[in-house]
């Protein structure tokens, strides 16, 4: 029998199995994502941004449409991370958008849905490239809206719709060089298939698992001693999730948290247009609740009796918490300043080198651990500036970036696209008090043009990319544009790659090396490069960074 339409229930179940296909595959995306340099992380970004979202809709109780679909929404934009994250975040969204408000979807819904996830994340993306998760995404729309108005059979339609997917995929590396090259399809591609997929799975009826855990770092609950349990003045931690369905604005949120203050500490309340996380401890969670209601639907409604279950490291952390909350108040008290930066930095010396810059706030990421847009709302939140420069330093977190100004309104977000370390470092020292955000803004954007960046690393696989014949093991020196020495050697292959890097416009020559370097080898390798090119200045800095030997500005 043909099934013409799906329910809230099984399309909650279609996600979460589409989410669990991913995670599954995810090793199998991050080894596509390899070209050969070892920083493969979109199967983990992608799992992370889904997951987010899977967490929340795996605990609703009450589904209906309206809050699955905001509850995939809100969940996948705040914890969507690198590029392939964020545009599945998008796509997410504007998916949802499409469904919200019917009871049951048909196929003309579906295709309809699908049209405004394509339509949101071609948006969402400043210059998009074809070849990637994109025209995938695309693909599949198009045939959607093709068999819209010729199957009615919900079953067939996602069937012949996730074989286009699979079509436009094959083609990808016809696309991009850089795919064929490499003997790969797009991996962010790939992850898309991977969702569509496996909620395909759950429409078949085949036996998938939903669960997601979402205390699985926790330890297990351990006995308190008594003296511990009187030490504790709120005894309830209550969390929950608002799903908005009333006005909510900041005055609104101000008026919030100040009644939960009135009632408890260790307070966190983090909100977007859809819905609000809250955490509080009190002695009466009913008030907080209560109060909570006023706003709209609760969901993931959770309240531990700490004197009798709440594990020691959880009353640990809540110290932690509440201090840095104190800490952060008596900063608040502080006068706000006109400007803030943020970066994002890798490694203790590069981290050094930003504050001593004058960076108030870093976020640790970089090659294989991107940050996510709610990291960074949270840095946003913690830096007490009218104006707030963002140095993402890796096009793969420019993304995220852009996407926490969105969500940003009482702070004017600049994000100076930096694409490496010695990017954002160039943009610091051209910072002039002085002048106006936006002149600086201008001329942050204009120098990190000047400076040219070369990364070495090692290869993770044999293959053949830029006409270079590369074997697994191999040191590689990469530049802005694509591979420029391979050898067997580390200095070597530098000293290689840098020939290709200076020219007679060349002043300074900065090197930053990484763990795996020590001080004295690196120090050799900058007096030889002062030898090689006496015309320049080469500095020398602990960089501390992890996977590139070394990362070298040359300007």
């Amino acid at each position: 029998m043909a099934v013409k339409t799906i329910n809230t229930e099984l399309l909650q179940k279609m996600f979460l199995a589409g989410a669990a296909n991913l995670e599954a595959k995810k090793e199998f995306i991050n080894e596509l994502n390899v070209f050969p340099v070892p920083d493969g992380d979109t199967g983990t970004n992608m799992t992370m941004t889904i997951t987010a979202a899977a967490s929340e809709v795996s605990a609703l109780a009450d589904v209906n449409m309206e809050t699955l679909a905001k509850c995939i929404s809100s969940g996948s934009l705040r914890g969507a991370r690198g590029n392939s994250g964020v545009i599945l975040s998008q796509l997410l969204r504007g998916f949802t958008k499409g469904i919200r408000d019917h009871e049951k979807l048909d196929v003309v819904d579906l295709a309809n849905a699908m049209d405004k996830a394509v339509k949101t994340a071609y948006k969402a993306v400043m210059k998009p490239k074809e070849g990637t998760i994109l025209t995938v995404a695309k693909g599949a729309a198009d045939k959607a809206a093709d068999l819209a108005s010729t199957v009615e059979d919900v079953e067939e339609f996602c069937r012949l719709v996730i074989e286009e997917a699979e079509e436009v995929l094959a083609q990808t590396p016809e696309m991009l060089p850089v795919l064929k090259e490499a003997g790969v399809v797009d991996s962010g591609g790939q992850g898309l298939v991977e969702v569509l997929k496996g909620a395909y799975d759950a429409l078949l009826g085949k036996e998938v698992d939903y669960s997601f855990d979402t205390n699985a770092k926790k330890a297990a609950p351990v006995k308190i001693s008594e003296q511990t349990q009187a030490e504790i003045k709120f005894g309830y931690c209550t969390e929950f999730i608002i799903m908005l369905d009333k006005p909510y604005d900041q005055q609104k949120e101000h008026e919030f948290k100040a009644f939960l203050e009135s009632i408890g500490d260790s307070i966190v309340v983090v909100s977007d247009d859809e819905v609000v996380k809250v955490h509080v401890h009190t002695n009466d969670p009913g008030l907080a609740i209560q109060r909570a209601l006023t706003y709209g639907a609760l969901s993931n409604m959770k309240i531990d009796n700490m004197r009798l279950e709440h594990e020691e490291k959880l009353i640990k952390d809540a110290s932690r918490i509440a201090a840095e909350k104190k800490a952060e108040e008596k900063k608040s008290e502080e006068p706000r300043k006109e400007m803030g930066f943020i970066s994002v930095s890798v490694g203790k010396g590069v981290g050094q080198i930003f504050k001593d810059l004058g960076v108030d706030y870093l976020i640790e990421g970089g090659q294989t651990m991107n940050p996510s847009t709610e990291d960074m709302l949270e840095a946003i939140d913690k830096v007490n500036a009218d104006n707030i420069f963002i140095l993402p330093n890796n096009k793969n977190i420019i993304l995220a970036a852009n996407q926490a100004s969105y969500l940003t309104e009482d702070k004017k977000i600049i994000v100076v696209p930096t694409k490496t370390v010695p990017q954002g470092i160039t943009a610091m020292i051209n910072y002039i008090p002085e002048e106006t955000p936006k002149e600086n803004e201008l001329r942050m954007a204009e120098e990190i043009k000047n400076v040219k960046t070369g990364q070495v690393t090692y290869a993770v696989r044999d293959t053949k990319i830029d006409d270079k014949e590369i074997h697994e093991g191999d040191i590689m020196g990469i530049g802005d544009a694509g591979i420029l020495a391979v050898g067997k050697d580390i200095a070597e292959t530098t000293k290689a790659m840098m020939a290709e890097l200076v020219d007679e416009d060349s002043e300074i020559i900065g090197i930053y090396y990484g763990e795996d370097i020590s001080e004295e080898d690196a120090q050799k390798l900058g007096d030889e490069l002062a030898a090689l090119y006496p015309n320049t200045e080469v500095e020398v800095h602990e960089g501390d960074q992890p996977i590139y030997y070394y990362v070298i500005s040359v300007e």
